[in-house]
């Protein structure tokens, strides 16, 4: 059996199911902005641990892009950001957010056609594509270049799915929950290569040398913060009204420069 077919359908399955029980959440506090929130004076964003440097751990604390992003949502709105780590199946499935975990999730999400279906989107806040990060010197620079290797995946991503529609039948995918247990794997030999952003994979390999990212695919792909579909349009006006107010004075180029010193800013967004 083809487990990469298998892995495909139980995740269409799962954005049915999720679509099919959405639940507007009647308890929901509205602010003086109008925007109505899960918890009276917070803005509660759901997220996965760890992906640096959109949200990670540093000093007991979260930390990151993302989070420095939804910080300015957070005070145009008067609000105070509370940040829940929640598994990434239950972000983008929507049901993080249907079910009032979460006002919105901001977790380095790829705006995607089935995400779309039980996700509405904000303004797109960053550009990506995938990427294969390997051991230093090992060779592999193409799926094709794996065949009767093993190809580590992060469950629920855009990675998983371009190495399910894409890489040889002789490839062995291997599925991790998270990206820190992706990267361990390809660094001890648990897998002989992973694939994920290209953002993570770079930053990933300049603080361990003895890793390289080998090769990118051009998916062309663009993350945005994700509300409850059919809910929180105030919030979503909200988070692309900061978004464009932090291109047009800069300060989306200063926290751009400060995690991705060395990528070139994006131009094509807002």
């Amino acid at each position: 059996m083809d487990t990469r077919k298998l892995a495909t359908a139980f995740s269409v399955a799962a954005l049915a199911l999720t679509a099919a029980g959405c639940a507007t959440d009647s308890d929901k506090t509205e602010t003086e902005s109008g925007v109505e929130v899960v918890t009276d004076e917070k803005l509660t964003v759901c997220t996965h641990l760890p992906y640096e440097p959109f949200q990670y751990e540093e000093g007991g604390e979260t930390v990151g892009f993302d989070v420095d992003l939804m910080d300015l949502v957070a005070e145009d709105l008067g609000l105070e950001q509370t940040i829940v780590n929640t598994p990434f199946e239950t972000i983008e499935t929507g049901q993080a957010m249907s079910t009032g975990q979460c006002d919105i999730a901001a977790a380095g999400m790829t705006i995607t056609e089935a995400r779309d279906e039980v996700i509405d989107f904000s303004d797109p806040y960053f550009n990506a594509t995938q990427a294969l990060l390997t051991k230093k010197g090992s060779g592999y620079d193409s799926l094709e270049s794996l065949e009767g290797k093993t190809l580590g995946v992060q469950i629920g991503t855009t990675g998983q799915q371009y190495a399910e529609e894409n890489a040889p039948e002789g490839v062995e995918l291997k599925v991790f929950e998270d990206l820190a247990l992706l990267l361990q794997a390809v660094k001890n030999g648990g897998v002989d290569a992973g694939i994920n952003d290209n953002t993570v994979l770079i930053g990933y390999a300049e603080e361990n040398p003895d890793t390289e990212m080998t090769v990118e695919f051009d998916t062309g792909e663009q993350y945005g913060f994700g509300v409850a579909q059919g809910e929180g349009a105030e919030l979503l006006d909200a988070v692309n009204q900061a978004l464009a107010d932090a291109i047009e004075d800069g300060t989306y180029e200063e926290l751009f420069t400060k995690y991705f010193p060395s990528l070139e800013v994006p131009t094509n967004l807002g």
